[in-house]
């Protein structure tokens, strides 16, 4: 047990990282390779392509094994080895909405499914089960097929495991799918939204196919409440019905070795990490963490004075009965500054924080160096270092904060939020991280959370309450929800005029809205948050963009990217730790070698390219992005590009200012957040 965990540990270090390069281009395809697939001992490699052949490879003698013309008509998107076939069967799904399985040794067609309405984008299998294997595809389906039993594509078929589209309509599109690897009843998808699902089979019995664009009554179809988990980033729910320029939707989802986390790319935002063991709750403003004192000496919390006996009530995601326009329920009445003793008040203190150890002081120093440069990125990656060393320091959680209010990459501010959070979990006492803890909530549109956080604020450090920072942000705030509160009347009277006229025209946005069940809200209202994420690459172009763990014991992130490369994260503290140039357009595919420290990559470019340890001779990687920061900050810009404005780079045009850091500002929109004052402790 010892040795097998020292082995997996030293199957990809940060050395090995270190020399990665390219060891060869295998040549044979003549068209975008979007699929690779390793067999389970790694001695051979799977490609699949728009010129819908299979090419098997031999990694190690950079050979040809076998090209099987797959007889799909459209692009090859997905390609599996069957379990305990011994190679001898593969499987392919395609844009040509089929599923075929082949004879490896006589390149025959052994099977064909014609059961899909849409394109066929992933293909699934558990290692421990022999026969069985999953599809998803653009028509929301994920049908479930065991090959022993002879297949009938028809409607008397019990091949649907989920249909997405009787919960959320007919434009619900399945993107991915991936089978938890130790305990394969875990079946994970990804659709054309912020949400990931992770069913429980053991709870689902397929079901028949509908006829072509039916849809079941949710009421009635297969899938009982509890045979689903929702994960989500927490600031996504409300944020992505107002994505202007890109629509979101999961392009590849992945389990870790041990089976215990979920990784989500998510196109058009950043990749996820989720735990499926302990998974965390969303944040936003809990009033049950800000206690008052009182005349007594003992505390009480702001939210116990109005709250029910059951105590704070939770609302995850905006969704609850209530519901604000905000999308957010308010959780209490603050008390007024008369009802709080001034004894009671006179007992805060400034936050009482335990000296860092030297290493870490110095760590803090270089961050808060860079913050001052205006490196958020580089502030950023020495803060989480930090508190990789020292977990439990608030002001390391508040200083990083601070570093995300003023880089406001996507999903930054909500990032600041959280630690805010961690900060006063530590501190309660900490000016600072409340503070930001209401501009955050100010920032993400969450206005009634955050004018309870700031009336908190107020009555906790009365010192403070008058100070230039804090009146700022109180006009804002009143100032948003008078702006949200005079548009929700227009939008009221709106709707009422068009009703009494007997008009059936609504919004742009409005007609984007679908329709989703009352099942599907409550399953969304209980999603659970993100626990790590990855930033610096780019998901837009392509919706086949996979992102994996690299590792046996699964310590690095990898994932493509629209500008040609593919990042590499060290999975713990988030931080980017080597980008390559690996295709000359896009990066989509990339593949771990199950033992070894091989990893295998696809895109564009007709060719699959294996990279490996380079020898320690002190020669250079061509292919290295040596100032991986600006890649980084390249791509958060390209990924909230108007997509004519992509279109046209990826063309060979140069588009002024899409890809330049503005003048003094090198990462972000900081000036959104300059009203708080975030210098770092």
């Amino acid at each position: 047990s010892c040795n097998v965990h020292v082995q997996r540990k030293l199957q990809v270090t940060d050395e090995l990282i270190a020399r990665l390069g390219l060891e060869v281009e295998l040549q044979g395809h003549a068209g975008c390779v979007n699929c690779l697939e390793w067999n389970q001992k790694g001695e051979v490699l799977a490609s699949g392509s728009d010129d819908v052949q299979i090419i098997l490879w031999d990694p190690f003698h950079h050979k040809k094994l076998h090209t099987i013309q797959s007889g799909h008509h459209g692009n090859i998107f997905s390609v599996k080895f069957l379990p305990h076939s011994g190679d001898g069967t593969m499987l392919s799904g395609a844009a040509d909405f089929k599923i075929r399985v082949h004879d490896v040794a006589s390149r025959e067609t052994m099977m064909v499914c014609s059961c899909h309405t849409s394109r066929v984008k992933r293909l699934a299998v558990a290692p421990s089960i022999p026969f069985l294997f999953w599809s998803s595809a653009e028509d929301g389906l994920i049908l479930q097929f065991d090959y022993r039993v002879p297949h009938r594509c028809s409607s008397e078929a019990d091949s649907v495991l989920i249909n997405l589209g009787n919960h959320l309509g007919r434009n619900v599109e399945a993107k991915c799918i991936s089978i938890n690897p130790l305990h394969s009843h875990l079946l994970a998808v990804g659709a054309n939204d912020p949400y990931i699902r992770l069913y429980d089979r053991r709870m689902i019995k397929t079901s028949k196919l509908a006829r072509q664009g039916t849809i079941t009554d949710p009421d009635n179809d297969n899938l009982p409440p509890g045979c689903v988990t929702y994960f989500a980033a927490g600031h996504l729910p409300l944020k992505y019905p107002k994505k202007c320029f890109r629509t979101l939707a999961s392009t590849y989802v992945a389990f870790s070795p041990d089976g215990s986390e979920l990784l989500a790319n998510l196109g058009g935002e950043q990749i996820y990490l989720f735990n499926i063991n302990q998974p965390r709750q969303p944040k936003s403003f809990d009033m049950s963490n800000f206690p008052l004192f009182h005349s007594n000496g003992l505390s009480k919390s702001l939210s116990e004075e109005n709250s029910p006996a059951n105590g704070f009530n939770q609302h995850r995601n905006g969704l609850s009965n209530g519901i604000l326009s905000n999308g957010i329920k308010p959780t209490g009445v603050l008390p007024t500054s008369a009802e709080i003793p001034k004894s009671s008040v006179k007992r805060w203190k400034p936050a009482n924080v335990k000296p860092l150890p030297p290493r870490v002081e110095e760590i803090k120093c270089r961050a808060n160096d860079k913050f001052g440069q205006q490196q958020y990125t580089l502030a950023i990656n020495l803060y989480n270092e930090a508190i990789h060393i020292v977990p439990d320091s608030p002001v390391l959680y508040c200083n990083r904060a601070a570093a995300y209010m003023k880089r406001l990459w996507d999903g930054d501010m909500y990032a600041a939020l959280r630690d805010c959070h961690v900060s006063l979990q530590l501190e309660q006492d900490y000016v600072k991280a409340h503070l930001r803890l209401a501009r955050c909530l100010y920032e993400l549109r969450w206005t009634k959370e955050a004018l309870e956080c700031l009336q908190a604020f107020k009555l906790k450090f009365p010192d403070h309450a008058l100070g230039q920072t804090c009146q700022a942000l109180d006009r804002d705030i009143k100032a948003a929800i008078f702006s949200k509160t005079e548009n929700d009347s227009e939008e009221g009277s709106r709707s009422e005029s068009q009703s009494s006229s007997g008009s059936n025209n609504s919004s742009p946005r409005q007609k984007k809205q679908p329709h989703i069940s009352e099942q599907e809200k409550a399953w969304r209202a209980l999603a659970f948050d993100y626990e790590l994420r990855y930033c610096g690459h780019c998901n837009t172009t392509t919706d086949i963009k996979e992102a994996n763990f690299f590792g046996s014991a699964g310590q690095y992130v990898v994932a493509g990217s629209d500008d040609g490369s593919f990042f590499v994260w060290d999975k713990v503290t988030t931080n980017l730790v080597r980008v390559m140039r690996g295709d000359d357009s896009i990066v989509n595919c990339l593949q771990p070698h199950p033992s070894t420290c091989l990893l295998a990559t696809s895109g564009i470019d007709p060719v699959v390219r294996l990279w490996s340890p380079k020898p320690e001779d002190g020669s250079k990687e061509d292919r290295e992005v040596v100032n991986s920061e600006d890649a980084a900050v390249a791509n958060q810009r390209r990924m909230n590009a108007d997509p004519l404005e992509v279109m046209l780079m990826n063309m060979g045009y140069r588009v002024p200012g899409l890809l330049e850091s503005d003048e003094g500002e090198t990462e972000g929109r900081g000036g959104e957040a300059s009203v708080v004052s975030c210098r770092p402790s």
